[in-house]
Protein backbone atom coordinates (compact mmCIF):
# COMPACT_ATOMS: atom_id res chain seq x y z
CA UNK A 1 0.00 0.00 0.00
CA UNK A 2 1.35 3.05 -0.93
CA UNK A 3 1.89 6.22 1.67
CA UNK A 4 -1.11 8.02 -0.01
CA UNK A 5 -3.23 4.78 0.46
CA UNK A 6 -2.34 4.64 3.99
CA UNK A 7 -2.79 8.32 4.80
CA UNK A 8 -6.14 8.04 2.96
CA UNK A 9 -7.13 4.74 5.17
CA UNK A 10 -5.74 5.91 8.63
CA UNK A 11 -9.08 8.54 8.85
CA UNK A 12 -11.40 5.92 8.19
CA UNK A 13 -10.09 3.34 10.65
CA UNK A 14 -9.69 6.74 13.38
CA UNK A 15 -13.72 7.58 12.48
CA UNK A 16 -14.60 3.40 13.04
CA UNK A 17 -12.64 3.17 16.17
CA UNK A 18 -14.16 6.60 17.28
CA UNK A 19 -17.88 5.29 16.36
CA UNK A 20 -17.17 1.63 18.00
CA UNK A 21 -15.95 3.90 21.31
CA UNK A 22 -19.09 5.84 20.86
CA UNK A 23 -21.31 3.08 20.39
CA UNK A 24 -19.77 0.93 23.39
CA UNK A 25 -20.11 3.94 25.73
CA UNK A 26 -23.80 4.08 25.27
CA UNK A 27 -24.26 0.46 25.54
CA UNK A 28 -22.08 0.36 28.50
CA UNK A 29 -24.09 3.08 30.29
CA UNK A 30 -27.61 1.84 28.96
CA UNK A 31 -26.46 -1.47 30.89
CA UNK A 32 -25.69 0.18 33.81
CA UNK A 33 -28.97 2.36 33.58
CA UNK A 34 -30.56 -0.78 33.24
CA UNK A 35 -29.29 -2.39 36.05
CA UNK A 36 -29.89 0.61 38.35
CA UNK A 37 -33.57 1.34 37.78
CA UNK A 38 -35.37 -1.11 35.43
CA UNK A 39 -38.21 -1.77 38.04
CA UNK A 40 -38.89 -5.85 38.53
CA UNK A 41 -41.96 -5.84 36.96
CA UNK A 42 -42.42 -6.27 33.19
CA UNK A 43 -45.73 -4.25 33.72
CA UNK A 44 -43.88 -1.32 34.58
CA UNK A 45 -41.07 -1.93 31.99
CA UNK A 46 -41.87 1.39 30.18
CA UNK A 47 -40.08 4.05 28.85
CA UNK A 48 -40.74 6.26 31.88
CA UNK A 49 -39.13 4.19 34.52
CA UNK A 50 -35.73 5.05 32.74
CA UNK A 51 -36.28 8.79 33.07
CA UNK A 52 -34.81 8.63 36.28
CA UNK A 53 -31.57 9.73 38.36
CA UNK A 54 -29.98 6.90 40.06
CA UNK A 55 -28.28 7.98 43.51
CA UNK A 56 -26.21 5.39 43.21
CA UNK A 57 -24.47 6.08 39.42
CA UNK A 58 -23.95 9.60 41.10
CA UNK A 59 -22.01 8.79 44.79
CA UNK A 60 -20.48 6.25 42.34
CA UNK A 61 -18.89 9.11 39.87
CA UNK A 62 -17.95 11.12 42.62
CA UNK A 63 -15.75 8.43 43.89
CA UNK A 64 -14.52 8.16 40.73
CA UNK A 65 -13.95 11.42 40.04
CA UNK A 66 -11.37 11.49 43.54
CA UNK A 67 -10.05 8.12 43.68
CA UNK A 68 -6.88 7.13 42.19
CA UNK A 69 -7.07 5.06 39.34
CA UNK A 70 -6.61 1.42 40.92
CA UNK A 71 -8.85 2.17 43.79
CA UNK A 72 -11.18 3.52 41.01
CA UNK A 73 -10.68 0.04 38.94
CA UNK A 74 -11.19 -1.67 41.94
CA UNK A 75 -14.41 0.26 43.07
CA UNK A 76 -15.66 -0.28 39.36
CA UNK A 77 -14.90 -4.15 39.52
CA UNK A 78 -17.02 -4.24 42.81
CA UNK A 79 -20.51 -2.09 41.66
CA UNK A 80 -20.22 -4.22 38.29
CA UNK A 81 -20.41 -7.38 39.87
CA UNK A 82 -23.00 -6.52 42.27
CA UNK A 83 -25.43 -4.19 39.69
CA UNK A 84 -24.87 -7.34 37.34
CA UNK A 85 -25.78 -9.62 39.98
CA UNK A 86 -28.64 -7.14 41.10
CA UNK A 87 -29.53 -7.40 37.14
CA UNK A 88 -29.81 -11.04 37.66
CA UNK A 89 -32.39 -10.87 40.44
CA UNK A 90 -34.26 -8.24 38.75
CA UNK A 91 -34.69 -10.61 35.46
CA UNK A 92 -35.71 -13.44 37.70
CA UNK A 93 -38.07 -11.22 39.80
CA UNK A 94 -39.48 -10.43 36.09
CA UNK A 95 -40.51 -13.85 35.39
CA UNK A 96 -41.29 -15.07 38.85
CA UNK A 97 -43.74 -11.96 38.90
CA UNK A 98 -45.42 -13.15 35.70
CA UNK A 99 -45.82 -16.87 36.51
CA UNK A 100 -45.90 -16.50 39.63
CA UNK A 101 -47.54 -13.14 40.58
CA UNK A 102 -44.55 -12.45 43.43
CA UNK A 103 -40.82 -11.94 43.45
CA UNK A 104 -38.31 -13.98 43.32
CA UNK A 105 -36.87 -15.34 46.85
CA UNK A 106 -33.44 -15.31 46.92
CA UNK A 107 -33.24 -17.56 50.10
CA UNK A 108 -36.66 -19.99 49.68
CA UNK A 109 -37.32 -20.40 46.19
CA UNK A 110 -33.95 -22.56 44.70
CA UNK A 111 -36.64 -25.29 44.90
CA UNK A 112 -38.40 -23.95 41.69
CA UNK A 113 -34.80 -24.73 39.61
CA UNK A 114 -35.32 -28.45 39.94
CA UNK A 115 -39.23 -27.83 38.92
CA UNK A 116 -38.11 -26.03 36.16
CA UNK A 117 -35.92 -28.48 35.08
CA UNK A 118 -38.75 -31.48 35.25
CA UNK A 119 -40.21 -29.52 33.36
CA UNK A 120 -37.91 -28.43 30.73
CA UNK A 121 -37.28 -32.32 30.83
CA UNK A 122 -41.11 -32.86 29.64
CA UNK A 123 -40.95 -30.48 27.23
CA UNK A 124 -37.30 -31.02 25.61
CA UNK A 125 -36.07 -33.89 26.76
CA UNK A 126 -33.36 -34.70 29.08
CA UNK A 127 -30.19 -33.27 26.69
CA UNK A 128 -32.29 -30.23 26.17
CA UNK A 129 -33.06 -29.54 29.61
CA UNK A 130 -29.32 -29.67 30.42
CA UNK A 131 -28.22 -27.82 27.61
CA UNK A 132 -30.84 -25.04 28.73
CA UNK A 133 -29.41 -25.38 32.22
CA UNK A 134 -26.02 -24.74 30.61
CA UNK A 135 -27.23 -21.72 28.65
CA UNK A 136 -29.05 -19.86 31.34
CA UNK A 137 -25.52 -20.36 33.48
CA UNK A 138 -23.23 -18.84 30.86
CA UNK A 139 -26.34 -16.21 30.48
CA UNK A 140 -25.75 -15.02 33.98
CA UNK A 141 -22.27 -15.25 34.02
CA UNK A 142 -21.97 -12.91 30.78
CA UNK A 143 -24.79 -10.23 32.30
CA UNK A 144 -22.02 -9.66 35.57
CA UNK A 145 -19.29 -9.93 33.01
CA UNK A 146 -20.51 -7.69 30.96
CA UNK A 147 -21.88 -5.24 33.63
CA UNK A 148 -18.63 -5.21 35.32
CA UNK A 149 -16.94 -4.36 31.84
CA UNK A 150 -19.60 -1.19 31.48
CA UNK A 151 -18.85 -0.05 35.08
CA UNK A 152 -14.76 0.02 34.41
CA UNK A 153 -15.56 2.00 31.01
CA UNK A 154 -17.57 4.39 32.61
CA UNK A 155 -15.51 5.35 35.67
CA UNK A 156 -12.86 5.23 33.12
CA UNK A 157 -14.35 7.76 30.91
CA UNK A 158 -15.98 10.41 33.80
CA UNK A 159 -12.05 10.31 35.69
CA UNK A 160 -10.93 11.22 31.96
CA UNK A 161 -13.02 14.04 31.70
CA UNK A 162 -13.23 15.50 35.30
CA UNK A 163 -14.32 18.85 34.43
CA UNK A 164 -17.16 18.29 32.35
CA UNK A 165 -17.71 15.27 34.46
CA UNK A 166 -17.95 17.37 37.74
CA UNK A 167 -20.72 19.47 35.93
CA UNK A 168 -23.57 16.87 35.03
CA UNK A 169 -22.05 15.29 38.43
CA UNK A 170 -23.56 18.49 40.01
CA UNK A 171 -26.51 19.64 37.87
CA UNK A 172 -27.95 16.16 38.10
CA UNK A 173 -26.81 15.83 41.90
CA UNK A 174 -29.28 19.01 42.31
CA UNK A 175 -31.96 17.84 39.91
CA UNK A 176 -31.83 14.32 42.58
CA UNK A 177 -32.14 16.28 45.79
CA UNK A 178 -34.95 18.79 44.45
CA UNK A 179 -36.65 15.66 42.70
CA UNK A 180 -35.93 13.99 46.35
CA UNK A 181 -37.86 16.14 48.42
CA UNK A 182 -40.91 17.27 46.34
CA UNK A 183 -41.63 13.48 45.38
CA UNK A 184 -41.45 14.43 41.56
CA UNK A 185 -42.38 11.10 39.77
CA UNK A 186 -43.17 10.23 35.78
CA UNK A 187 -45.26 7.19 36.62
CA UNK A 188 -46.85 6.26 40.01
CA UNK A 189 -44.09 4.18 41.77
CA UNK A 190 -41.24 5.52 39.55
CA UNK A 191 -39.58 8.72 41.14
CA UNK A 192 -37.60 10.63 39.19
CA UNK A 193 -34.74 10.60 42.26
CA UNK A 194 -34.41 6.18 42.34
CA UNK A 195 -32.86 4.42 44.53
CA UNK A 196 -33.62 1.25 43.03
CA UNK A 197 -31.01 -0.70 43.21
CA UNK A 198 -29.82 0.10 46.99
CA UNK A 199 -33.52 -0.63 47.46
CA UNK A 200 -33.40 -3.74 45.85
CA UNK A 201 -30.15 -5.13 47.91
CA UNK A 202 -32.15 -3.42 51.20
CA UNK A 203 -35.68 -5.78 49.90
CA UNK A 204 -33.16 -8.57 49.36
CA UNK A 205 -30.78 -8.26 53.26
CA UNK A 206 -34.60 -7.74 54.80
CA UNK A 207 -36.15 -10.84 53.52
CA UNK A 208 -32.97 -13.11 54.99
CA UNK A 209 -34.28 -11.51 58.15
CA UNK A 210 -37.54 -12.00 57.68
CA UNK A 211 -36.56 -15.79 56.69
CA UNK A 212 -35.20 -16.92 59.95
CA UNK A 213 -37.59 -15.16 61.88
CA UNK A 214 -40.72 -17.17 60.46
CA UNK A 215 -39.37 -20.27 60.83
CA UNK A 216 -38.96 -19.98 64.31
CA UNK A 217 -42.99 -18.73 63.91
CA UNK A 218 -43.83 -21.55 61.96
CA UNK A 219 -42.10 -23.76 63.86
CA UNK A 220 -44.33 -23.21 67.05
CA UNK A 221 -47.49 -23.20 64.70
CA UNK A 222 -46.61 -26.84 63.66
CA UNK A 223 -46.32 -27.81 67.23
CA UNK A 224 -49.95 -26.47 68.33
CA UNK A 225 -52.12 -28.89 66.55
CA UNK A 226 -55.30 -29.80 68.26
CA UNK A 227 -55.76 -33.27 66.84
CA UNK A 228 -52.44 -34.25 67.21
CA UNK A 229 -53.25 -36.67 70.45
CA UNK A 230 -57.11 -37.63 68.45
CA UNK A 231 -57.64 -41.29 69.15
CA UNK A 232 -57.96 -43.18 66.02
CA UNK A 233 -61.64 -43.94 66.86
CA UNK A 234 -63.04 -40.68 67.79
CA UNK A 235 -61.44 -39.30 63.69
CA UNK A 236 -63.44 -39.22 60.65
CA UNK A 237 -66.63 -41.61 62.06
CA UNK A 238 -68.95 -39.87 59.43
CA UNK A 239 -67.00 -41.28 56.76
CA UNK A 240 -66.64 -45.02 58.18
CA UNK A 241 -66.88 -47.24 55.05
CA UNK A 242 -66.25 -44.67 52.93
CA UNK A 243 -63.62 -44.52 49.78
CA UNK A 244 -62.04 -40.93 50.19
CA UNK A 245 -60.45 -39.76 46.79
CA UNK A 246 -58.75 -36.16 47.50
CA UNK A 247 -57.72 -35.29 44.14
CA UNK A 248 -55.85 -31.96 42.89
CA UNK A 249 -56.62 -30.96 39.70
CA UNK A 250 -53.74 -29.35 38.03
CA UNK A 251 -53.65 -25.40 37.93
CA UNK A 252 -57.70 -25.55 38.37
CA UNK A 253 -58.15 -21.79 39.62
CA UNK A 254 -60.91 -19.18 40.24
CA UNK A 255 -59.90 -17.72 36.30
CA UNK A 256 -61.46 -20.98 35.10
CA UNK A 257 -64.69 -20.58 36.22
CA UNK A 258 -65.71 -16.92 36.27
CA UNK A 259 -64.20 -13.72 34.69
CA UNK A 260 -62.85 -15.25 31.51
CA UNK A 261 -63.51 -15.91 28.33
CA UNK A 262 -62.96 -19.56 28.99
CA UNK A 263 -65.19 -19.73 31.93
CA UNK A 264 -68.51 -19.69 29.66
CA UNK A 265 -67.52 -23.14 28.31
CA UNK A 266 -66.10 -24.84 31.80
CA UNK A 267 -69.36 -23.26 33.70
CA UNK A 268 -71.59 -25.05 30.83
CA UNK A 269 -69.82 -28.17 31.93
CA UNK A 270 -70.07 -28.06 34.96
CA UNK A 271 -73.62 -27.41 35.28
CA UNK A 272 -74.26 -30.38 32.67
CA UNK A 273 -72.00 -32.86 34.58
CA UNK A 274 -74.08 -31.57 38.23
CA UNK A 275 -76.97 -33.16 35.68
CA UNK A 276 -75.21 -36.24 34.91
CA UNK A 277 -74.14 -37.18 38.38
CA UNK A 278 -78.03 -36.03 39.86
CA UNK A 279 -79.06 -38.71 37.23
CA UNK A 280 -76.74 -41.53 38.74
CA UNK A 281 -77.78 -40.58 42.23
CA UNK A 282 -74.99 -38.37 43.21
CA UNK A 283 -74.81 -34.96 44.45
CA UNK A 284 -72.26 -32.41 44.91
CA UNK A 285 -70.89 -29.10 46.86
CA UNK A 286 -68.97 -26.43 45.73
CA UNK A 287 -66.66 -23.12 47.40
CA UNK A 288 -63.25 -22.25 47.05
CA UNK A 289 -59.95 -22.04 48.64
CA UNK A 290 -57.32 -19.03 48.73
CA UNK A 291 -54.07 -21.13 47.85
CA UNK A 292 -51.02 -20.86 49.33
CA UNK A 293 -49.07 -20.41 46.24
CA UNK A 294 -49.93 -18.90 42.74
CA UNK A 295 -49.16 -20.25 39.29
CA UNK A 296 -46.76 -23.09 40.37
CA UNK A 297 -45.38 -24.76 43.14
CA UNK A 298 -48.36 -26.75 43.43
CA UNK A 299 -46.16 -28.79 46.46
CA UNK A 300 -47.07 -25.95 48.91
CA UNK A 301 -50.91 -26.03 48.03
CA UNK A 302 -50.95 -30.04 48.70
CA UNK A 303 -48.94 -29.15 51.75
CA UNK A 304 -50.78 -26.79 53.05
CA UNK A 305 -54.76 -28.40 52.76
CA UNK A 306 -53.18 -31.80 53.88
CA UNK A 307 -51.30 -29.92 57.22
CA UNK A 308 -53.80 -27.77 58.00
CA UNK A 309 -50.77 -25.00 57.92
CA UNK A 310 -50.23 -22.29 55.75
CA UNK A 311 -47.34 -22.89 53.54
CA UNK A 312 -46.51 -20.29 51.51
CA UNK A 313 -42.56 -20.91 50.89
CA UNK A 314 -40.15 -23.25 50.64
CA UNK A 315 -38.87 -22.88 54.30
CA UNK A 316 -42.29 -24.01 55.51
CA UNK A 317 -42.67 -26.87 53.37
CA UNK A 318 -39.37 -28.18 54.50
CA UNK A 319 -39.99 -27.35 58.06
CA UNK A 320 -43.27 -28.94 57.76
CA UNK A 321 -41.67 -32.08 56.43
CA UNK A 322 -39.62 -32.86 59.43
CA UNK A 323 -42.47 -32.48 61.98
CA UNK A 324 -45.20 -34.90 63.98
CA UNK A 325 -47.73 -32.50 62.66
CA UNK A 326 -51.06 -34.53 61.65
CA UNK A 327 -51.67 -34.87 57.58
CA UNK A 328 -54.96 -35.70 56.36
CA UNK A 329 -53.58 -38.95 55.27
CA UNK A 330 -52.30 -39.57 58.23
CA UNK A 331 -55.52 -38.84 59.94
CA UNK A 332 -56.88 -41.44 58.04
CA UNK A 333 -54.69 -44.02 58.06
CA UNK A 334 -55.03 -43.94 62.12
CA UNK A 335 -58.50 -43.75 61.64
CA UNK A 336 -58.72 -46.98 59.96
CA UNK A 337 -58.25 -46.78 56.37
CA UNK A 338 -55.66 -47.92 54.16
CA UNK A 339 -53.76 -44.60 52.85
CA UNK A 340 -52.45 -44.50 49.12
CA UNK A 341 -50.60 -41.36 47.19
CA UNK A 342 -50.80 -41.47 43.39
CA UNK A 343 -48.36 -39.02 41.93
CA UNK A 344 -48.25 -39.95 38.16
CA UNK A 345 -45.93 -36.84 37.55
CA UNK A 346 -43.01 -37.85 39.99
CA UNK A 347 -40.58 -39.89 37.94
CA UNK A 348 -37.69 -40.09 40.78
CA UNK A 349 -37.49 -41.37 44.45
CA UNK A 350 -39.19 -38.81 46.78
CA UNK A 351 -38.55 -39.81 50.45
CA UNK A 352 -40.07 -36.56 51.73
CA UNK A 353 -43.43 -37.47 50.65
CA UNK A 354 -43.39 -40.04 54.04
CA UNK A 355 -44.10 -37.04 55.79
CA UNK A 356 -47.98 -37.19 54.80
CA UNK A 357 -48.10 -41.15 55.96
CA UNK A 358 -49.05 -42.63 53.19
CA UNK A 359 -48.78 -46.54 53.25
CA UNK A 360 -48.89 -47.27 49.30
CA UNK A 361 -46.84 -44.86 47.31
CA UNK A 362 -47.42 -44.89 43.40
CA UNK A 363 -45.77 -42.54 40.82
CA UNK A 364 -45.07 -43.22 37.27
CA UNK A 365 -42.16 -45.90 37.86
CA UNK A 366 -44.58 -48.36 38.80
CA UNK A 367 -47.88 -47.62 37.56
CA UNK A 368 -47.40 -49.49 34.41
CA UNK A 369 -48.38 -47.45 31.91
CA UNK A 370 -46.85 -48.34 28.57
CA UNK A 371 -48.55 -45.26 27.12
CA UNK A 372 -47.33 -42.32 25.66
CA UNK A 373 -46.29 -38.90 27.36
CA UNK A 374 -48.43 -35.56 26.52
CA UNK A 375 -45.16 -32.68 26.92
CA UNK A 376 -45.20 -32.50 30.71
CA UNK A 377 -47.80 -34.99 31.78
CA UNK A 378 -46.56 -38.72 32.18
CA UNK A 379 -49.95 -40.23 31.10
CA UNK A 380 -53.49 -39.35 30.89
CA UNK A 381 -55.62 -39.04 34.55
CA UNK A 382 -58.21 -41.47 32.94
CA UNK A 383 -55.48 -43.70 33.46
CA UNK A 384 -54.34 -42.77 36.56
CA UNK A 385 -57.62 -43.22 37.74
CA UNK A 386 -58.01 -46.79 35.86
CA UNK A 387 -55.15 -48.15 37.75
CA UNK A 388 -56.06 -46.96 41.09
CA UNK A 389 -59.79 -48.12 40.79
CA UNK A 390 -58.14 -51.76 39.15
CA UNK A 391 -55.18 -52.10 41.80
CA UNK A 392 -56.79 -50.56 44.81
CA UNK A 393 -60.75 -49.76 44.59
CA UNK A 394 -61.59 -53.16 43.01
CA UNK A 395 -59.68 -55.54 45.32
CA UNK A 396 -61.79 -57.73 47.19
CA UNK A 397 -62.13 -57.96 51.16
CA UNK A 398 -60.08 -54.49 51.25
CA UNK A 399 -59.99 -51.83 53.95
CA UNK A 400 -61.78 -48.62 52.58
CA UNK A 401 -59.03 -46.24 50.51
CA UNK A 402 -58.30 -42.85 51.40
CA UNK A 403 -56.34 -42.12 48.44
CA UNK A 404 -54.56 -38.53 47.36
CA UNK A 405 -54.32 -38.32 43.76
CA UNK A 406 -52.21 -35.69 41.56
CA UNK A 407 -53.70 -35.17 38.17
CA UNK A 408 -51.18 -33.79 35.89
CA UNK A 409 -52.98 -33.94 32.38
CA UNK A 410 -53.92 -30.02 33.05
CA UNK A 411 -49.92 -29.31 33.98
CA UNK A 412 -48.72 -26.35 31.29
CA UNK A 413 -48.26 -26.66 28.26
CA UNK A 414 -51.55 -28.17 28.03
CA UNK A 415 -51.35 -29.40 24.57
CA UNK A 416 -51.12 -32.02 23.11
CA UNK A 417 -53.99 -33.31 25.68
CA UNK A 418 -55.45 -36.84 26.14
CA UNK A 419 -59.18 -37.29 24.88
CA UNK A 420 -61.22 -39.67 27.40
CA UNK A 421 -61.36 -43.64 25.76
CA UNK A 422 -63.50 -46.48 26.83
CA UNK A 423 -62.46 -47.21 30.59
CA UNK A 424 -62.65 -50.65 29.70
CA UNK A 425 -60.15 -50.27 27.06
CA UNK A 426 -57.16 -48.31 29.06
CA UNK A 427 -55.54 -51.12 29.68
CA UNK A 428 -51.75 -50.74 29.67
CA UNK A 429 -52.48 -47.23 28.61
CA UNK A 430 -51.13 -47.90 24.99
CA UNK A 431 -54.66 -47.50 23.28
CA UNK A 432 -53.58 -43.65 23.79
CA UNK A 433 -50.87 -43.93 21.81
CA UNK A 434 -52.09 -41.78 18.91
CA UNK A 435 -52.95 -39.11 20.50
CA UNK A 436 -50.39 -37.09 21.01
CA UNK A 437 -49.62 -36.63 17.23
CA UNK A 438 -52.92 -35.72 17.10
CA UNK A 439 -53.48 -32.40 19.17
CA UNK A 440 -51.61 -29.31 19.21
CA UNK A 441 -48.01 -27.97 18.68
CA UNK A 442 -46.77 -26.74 21.57
CA UNK A 443 -44.51 -24.62 19.73
CA UNK A 444 -47.31 -23.15 17.54
CA UNK A 445 -49.99 -22.99 20.63
CA UNK A 446 -47.50 -21.01 22.19
CA UNK A 447 -47.39 -18.26 19.83
CA UNK A 448 -50.51 -16.98 20.59
CA UNK A 449 -52.01 -15.82 23.93
CA UNK A 450 -55.21 -16.80 22.84
CA UNK A 451 -54.35 -20.41 22.06
CA UNK A 452 -52.06 -20.74 25.07
CA UNK A 453 -55.36 -19.59 26.80
CA UNK A 454 -58.05 -21.96 25.30
CA UNK A 455 -55.80 -24.73 25.51
CA UNK A 456 -55.48 -24.48 29.23
CA UNK A 457 -59.29 -24.45 28.85
CA UNK A 458 -59.68 -27.29 27.24
CA UNK A 459 -57.20 -29.44 29.25
CA UNK A 460 -59.57 -28.38 32.73
CA UNK A 461 -62.40 -29.70 30.82
CA UNK A 462 -60.84 -32.83 30.06
CA UNK A 463 -59.86 -33.33 33.68
CA UNK A 464 -63.74 -32.53 34.60
CA UNK A 465 -64.84 -34.92 32.06
CA UNK A 466 -62.68 -37.61 33.45
CA UNK A 467 -63.94 -37.25 37.12
CA UNK A 468 -67.37 -36.93 35.93
CA UNK A 469 -67.22 -40.21 33.52
CA UNK A 470 -65.15 -42.16 36.35
CA UNK A 471 -68.11 -41.70 38.84
CA UNK A 472 -71.06 -42.38 36.32
CA UNK A 473 -69.20 -45.80 36.08
CA UNK A 474 -67.24 -46.59 38.86
CA UNK A 475 -68.77 -44.49 41.50
CA UNK A 476 -71.17 -46.19 44.13
CA UNK A 477 -72.57 -45.58 47.69
CA UNK A 478 -69.24 -46.24 49.73
CA UNK A 479 -67.42 -43.21 46.80
CA UNK A 480 -66.72 -39.51 48.03
CA UNK A 481 -64.48 -37.83 45.40
CA UNK A 482 -63.10 -34.42 47.17
CA UNK A 483 -61.57 -32.46 44.13
CA UNK A 484 -59.60 -29.06 43.93
CA UNK A 485 -57.06 -26.85 42.33
CA UNK A 486 -53.47 -26.61 43.27
CA UNK A 487 -53.46 -23.02 42.72
CA UNK A 488 -54.20 -20.29 39.62
CA UNK A 489 -52.90 -21.42 36.13
CA UNK A 490 -49.45 -19.45 35.36
CA UNK A 491 -48.82 -17.21 32.05
CA UNK A 492 -52.39 -16.91 31.00
CA UNK A 493 -54.11 -15.46 34.67
CA UNK A 494 -54.01 -11.65 34.33
CA UNK A 495 -51.70 -9.53 36.70
CA UNK A 496 -53.42 -8.69 40.06
CA UNK A 497 -55.77 -11.42 40.04
CA UNK A 498 -56.71 -13.45 43.43
CA UNK A 499 -54.89 -16.66 44.39
CA UNK A 500 -58.32 -18.36 44.07
CA UNK A 501 -59.52 -21.83 43.55
CA UNK A 502 -62.49 -23.85 43.67
CA UNK A 503 -63.10 -27.02 45.71
CA UNK A 504 -65.61 -29.72 45.29
CA UNK A 505 -67.11 -32.50 47.55
CA UNK A 506 -69.25 -35.33 45.80
CA UNK A 507 -71.32 -38.26 47.39
CA UNK A 508 -73.94 -40.61 46.96
CA UNK A 509 -74.70 -40.54 50.42
CA UNK A 510 -76.71 -37.87 51.46
CA UNK A 511 -75.66 -38.00 54.81
CA UNK A 512 -72.13 -37.25 53.86
CA UNK A 513 -72.94 -33.83 52.26
CA UNK A 514 -75.16 -33.30 55.54
CA UNK A 515 -72.07 -33.00 57.83
CA UNK A 516 -70.93 -29.87 55.66
CA UNK A 517 -74.09 -28.28 55.67
CA UNK A 518 -72.86 -25.75 57.40
CA UNK A 519 -70.51 -24.88 55.47
CA UNK A 520 -72.88 -22.91 53.21
CA UNK A 521 -71.36 -24.03 49.65
CA UNK A 522 -73.35 -24.19 46.44
CA UNK A 523 -75.17 -27.10 44.97
CA UNK A 524 -73.33 -28.83 42.31
CA UNK A 525 -69.89 -28.66 40.54
CA UNK A 526 -69.48 -25.17 40.07
CA UNK A 527 -69.11 -22.57 42.93
CA UNK A 528 -71.20 -19.81 42.95
CA UNK A 529 -69.59 -16.64 42.63
CA UNK A 530 -71.20 -15.61 46.27
CA UNK A 531 -70.06 -19.22 47.81
CA UNK A 532 -67.49 -18.73 50.62
CA UNK A 533 -63.88 -18.74 50.59
CA UNK A 534 -61.90 -20.17 52.63
CA UNK A 535 -58.08 -19.71 53.60
CA UNK A 536 -56.67 -23.42 52.18
CA UNK A 537 -54.50 -23.83 55.59
CA UNK A 538 -58.47 -24.34 57.28
CA UNK A 539 -59.27 -27.02 55.16
CA UNK A 540 -57.59 -29.85 57.11
CA UNK A 541 -59.58 -28.63 60.53
CA UNK A 542 -63.11 -27.77 59.09
CA UNK A 543 -63.10 -31.49 57.72
CA UNK A 544 -61.72 -33.56 60.14
CA UNK A 545 -64.24 -31.48 62.36
CA UNK A 546 -67.50 -32.12 60.19
CA UNK A 547 -66.36 -35.75 60.02
CA UNK A 548 -65.61 -36.25 63.78
CA UNK A 549 -68.21 -38.21 65.20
Amino acid sequence: MSGEDTQAASPGRSRARRVAAVVLTVVAGLLVLFALVAPNNLAQLTPAAFVRIPVEALVVTALALVLPSRWRRVLAGVVGAVLGVLTVLKLVDMGFNEVLSRPFDPILDWSFVSAGLDFLRGEVGGAGAVAAAIGVVLLILAVVVFTVLAALRLTRLAAGRRTGSTRVLAVLGVGWIVAAVFGVQLAPGQPIASRSAAALAFDDLRQVGTDLHDKQEFAAQLAADPFRDVPGDQLLQGLRGKDVLLTFVESYGRFAVEGSDIAPAIDAQLDAGTQQLAAAGFSARSGFLDSATFGGGSWLAHASVQSGTWVDNQQRYNTLLGSDRLSLTRAFGKAGWKTVQDVPAHTQPWPEGKYYGFQQYYDFRNVGYQGPGYAYATMPDQYTLSFLQRTELAAQNRKPVMAEVDFVSSHAPWSPRPTLVDWNKVGDGSIFDPQPAQGEDPEQVWKDPNQIRHAYGNAIQYTLDTLVSYLKTYGNDNTVLVFLGDHQPPVVTPAGINHQVPITIVAKDPAVLDRISDWHWTTGLKPAQTAPVWKMDTFRDRFLTAFAK
